[in-house]
């Protein structure tokens, strides 16, 4: 029946699913290795904003199953984390937390179960590489979380979370993660301030052949750095580790989450 009975007064607004678009969502399924009881629920979320936009017929987006899924997700791994690391303080819980549910680690898990051949994107997202940017793959596997949240209930939707997520929490603790700081720093500033983070070039050291890029990072009025790098990007990510770490030793798990 659903939480509180809600599940029965659900009504889905999606596109119709065809024979063709069956058989690619049951590929699908064989990926990811889960299996939806409503095809519907699936459909729904792969359906990204700017599909349901230049559709004829109006359809729903799978914001709001994004929306479940986040706080499924959330709920799953801080679980995992609480049990696994029982002598762990919550500073140092919420620090491994954001990064096993960062964008740059879900996008990964969606690219290994395919997400990025499946996902119905608008034709202008479609041109300007939709499919491989990190935030609507990341969307996206929230959204299919929610998805089977919704069709076949926690138990199954925390053994899908698990299969995927130990792995890279292992990784993360072994320090052997791939940390993309400046994605992290913009989600924390992004939920916390509502604005973005902003890097300035502060200067180069050293010769044209073996320079040092040197630069900070700004949120709100607040200068963290100086970040340094063989190239700007580097630097970048640096001032980015450095703000966010502090961000994260102060506000711990209350903002980061």
């Amino acid at each position: 029946m659903g939480i509180f009975g809600f599940k029965k007064q659900l009504k889905l607004n999606t596109v119709e699913i065809t024979q063709s678009r069956k058989r690619e969502l049951l590929l699908f399924q064989n990926h990811a290795d889960l299996r939806f009881r409503k095809l519907d629920f699936l459909n729904l979320a792969f359906s990204h904003r700017s599909y349901a936009n230049e559709s004829q017929n109006s359809i729903d987006n799978n914001e709001k199953l994004e929306f479940l899924g986040d706080s499924i997700l959330g709920l799953v791994v801080s679980e995992y984390l609480f049990y696994l690391l029982p002598d762990k303080a919550e500073g140092e819980l919420a620090r491994i937390k954001s990064f096993v549910v960062s964008e740059n680690i879900l996008s990964n898990i969606a690219r290994k179960i395919k997400i990025d051949n499946y996902i119905l994107i608008g034709k202008g997202e479609e041109y300007s590489g939709g499919r491989s940017k990190k935030a609507i793959l990341a969307d996206c596997l929230e959204a299919i979380i929610g998805a089977y949240y919704l069709d076949s209930g926690l138990k199954d939707t925390r053994s899908f979370i698990l299969k995927h997520i130990v792995p890279e929490t292992l990784k993360v603790l072994e320090d052997k993660h791939d940390k993309d700081y400046k994605t992290l720093l913009q989600e924390f500033v992004q939920k916390k301030y509502k604005t973005y983070p902003k890097y300035k070039l502060v200067k180069k050291i050293g010769p044209d052949h073996d320079k040092t890029f040197v630069v900070e990072v700004k949120i709100k009025e607040k200068t963290h750095g100086c970040g340094e790098g063989k190239n700007k990007k580097a630097a970048e990510q640096s001032a980015a580790r450095i703000a966010y770490t502090a961000y994260i030793a102060k506000y711990g798990e209350e903002e980061s989450s």
